[in-house]
């Protein structure tokens, strides 16, 4: 069922469980992610940023999410990820997604506040949540630049929470997007400090090469969406590469068979670090 991403995170706050936000670029990542989540009776987020509207069209993906998240026997919210403008963030809204995220972490913070203001005003409209991030998080979302980690000020978390009154706040504790290219060293104290400063869930992106251990760290203090898309682009292209090796392509619905497998098997990971099972029984 298509839910509200507020409604979800709310209820992982109440305990020590997070909810995967999983990207996706085609249906047979949407389709991969679904299993795990209806076999684990898993709350999820299917997520698309941005930057990846080049490769897969938000008119044309968008609705495939919608209609995947309305048809799930668990509870799943759709979310636009690292907007950048007004204009596309209401392009999600009109087609149905459920939460938005303007990313202006990259601005001043009364720029990132004025214009993030924007955006939820925008989303009170079609009754969406809003996300947005403060401090920079290490790298791009699709690789193509460099950024350095910018951690986050928890004095200015709160100013940016009370100002703008978001659903989600993404924080930068050392995290960045892609494959890390050493082990992440994540700052658990700026962590503990934003989250007993603002009330709201708190969101971690660049979720791939975290460990396992650091995760269930980060959802027991204050983590409730953890976002996950290099890690299952990955284990797709490492599914169909071994169905190849292994010789068990014979056409293009083997290939497709192998897609969804690796979607599947990445999500199944994650969720069981995420301490996510059975927790659909909470909005039923």
């Amino acid at each position: 069922m298509l839910i509200n991403m507020k409604e979800l995170l709310s209820a992982a706050q109440k305990s020590d469980w997070a909810v995967g936000s999983f990207s996706v670029s085609n249906m047979e990542m949407v389709l991969g992610i679904i299993k795990a989540a209806e076999e684990t009776n898993s709350p999820i987020i299917l997520q698309i940023a941005q930057v990846r509207l080049k490769q897969s069209p938000l008119e044309l993906i968008g609705p495939l999410m919608i209609a995947a998240a309305k048809n799930a026997n668990v509870p799943v919210a759709v979310h636009f990820d690292h907007g950048l403008t007004l204009e596309i963030i209401k392009l999600a809204l009109d087609i149905g997604f459920t939460s938005v995220m303007f990313d202006g972490s990259h601005l001043p913070l009364e720029e990132n506040i004025t214009k993030t203001l924007l955006t939820v005003e925008l989303a009170k409209k079609y009754g969406a949540s809003v996300e947005a991030e403060i401090g920079c998080v290490g790298g791009s979302e699709d690789g193509s630049d460099d950024i350095a980690i910018n951690c986050t000020s928890p004095e200015d978390a709160v100013r940016f929470v009370d100002a703008t009154n978001v659903d989600a706040l993404a924080i930068a504790i050392g995290n960045a997007h892609g494959n890390y290219k050493e082990t992440p060293h994540l700052r658990f104290d700026i962590l503990t400090k934003v989250r007993d400063s603002v009330s709201v869930p708190l969101v971690l992106h660049g979720g791939t090469g975290i460990l396992p251990e650091e995760f269930i760290k980060c959802r027991k203090n204050g983590i409730k969406k953890i976002n996950i898309a290099t890690a299952t682009f990955d284990s797709v292209c490492n599914s169909v590469s071994d169905a190849f090796k292994s010789g068990g392509i014979n056409g293009y619905y083997d290939i497709q068979t192998a897609e969804v497998d690796g979607a599947y098997n990445n999500a199944l990971k994650h969720i069981k670090i995420f301490d996510c099972s059975n927790k659909a029984d909470l909005f039923r």
